[in-house]
Order: structure tokens, then sequence, then C-alpha cells
């Protein structure tokens, strides 16, 4: 039985993560890439029927935004040296299959975190959204970077948690059960479609 209160979809938005050509590429199954998307693309689906507001958030460089990478980041100096996940690439749009249309908000991120370093946060202020359901890639980056981050903003936050993976499945089992809950409530793409009927 969910304990979780019903969302206003006035004041939700889901936020996909990293959902670009170039990154599901890292989990180990081709099924459980195809799977994922099509949940997410169900939950985009879902929010948008309920009038609740889609975000994405997208990695993508400049030449600007690959010169400030110092050497010393583990997770971006690589990306930076091989001059990978330019802005303008196919690889770094989003997802044909998770395609934004006109009122989503878009943002491109050179960092885990997608409130970090893209300004999104003041966007979805103005839209009055007070609540986020994070999905997308991967557990022990983006979206544990991006929960972190928007707990500390006071969001009321959920994670989708069939709509989330990570390259190393025990990672993304300890954060989504030992870790993520003590930020966020879980709830799967059936449970999100209910607690936006409930509202």
């Amino acid at each position: 039985m969910n304990t979780e209160p019903a969302l206003d979809p006035a004041h939700t938005a889901l936020l996909v993560l990293d959902c670009q050509p170039a990154v599901p590429a890292a989990l180990p199954e081709a099924g459980d890439r195809e799977a994922l998307l099509d949940r997410v693309a169900g939950a985009v689906a879902d929010v948008r029927a309920a009038g609740g507001t889609v975000a994405y958030a997208r990695v993508g460089f400049t030449e600007a935004d690959w010169d400030a990478v110092p050497a010393a980041n583990r997770s971006f100096a690589p990306l930076a040296r091989h001059r990978a996940m330019h802005h303008e690439d196919p690889a770094a749009a989003v997802h044909e299959r998770l395609a934004p249309r006109a009122g989503d908000i878009v943002v491109r991120k050179t960092r885990y975190g997608a409130l970090s370093t893209t300004g999104p946060d003041r966007r979805l202020r103005e839209r009055g959204i007070t609540t986020l359901v994070v999905a997308g890639l991967s557990t022990g980056g983006a979206v544990l970077s991006t929960v972190v981050d928007a707990a500390d903003r006071d969001y009321r936050l959920y994670v989708l948690s069939d709509g989330v993976a990570d390259p190393d499945p025990e990672v993304h089992h300890l954060l989504l059960h030992r870790v993520l809950p003590s930020r966020a409530g879980v709830v799967d793409t059936a449970g999100l479609r209910a607690l936006l009927r409930a509202g």
C-alpha cells in the first residue's frame, strides 16, 4: 500500500537526467536500455497528461567548458581531454524516444548534478515547482548528485525506482534501497501514475 501523499501536478516536475544516445550505452544489456527508455517515456506521458512539467538535463560541453575542467576532476577531465560530449553532437541530444516538446524545460549541464551548473532551479521555481520526480542515468552519478542537491534546496523529492539505472547493479541497489530513501520517496512508474491521479 502506497503511503505517499498525492502529487499536485501543477507543482510537480519530472526531471529526466542524461537520457542521451551516448549515455544509456553504458548500461550492460541492450534489453535493459530499451526497457528503461520505455518506462521513462511512459512516465513522461503520465506527467504530461496530468498537467505536470517535464524537464530534461543533458550533458553537453562547449570548447570553453572543456577548457574549464581542471585536471584534478576525476570524472570530467577525461571527457574534456578527449573532447567528448560536444553539446551539438547528436549523441549528446535528448534521446529521440523522449523528445522534448514545446513548454518543456531543457537544460545543458557540465557536471553530474542537474541543478549545479545549469540554472534550472530558477526556471522550476518560476513555474511554482516544489516537487521533483527524478529519473534517468546514472543512479551513482547524476541521480545521486541531483537528489542530494535538490534535497538541500528543500524540494519534495521522489526517485522513480524503475526509471533509473546504473552500469553497476550493486551501486544501483545500495543507493536505491539504503541511501536515496533518506532524502526522497522511492516510487515506481505505476506508483507515480497513482500519485498523480490522486492529486
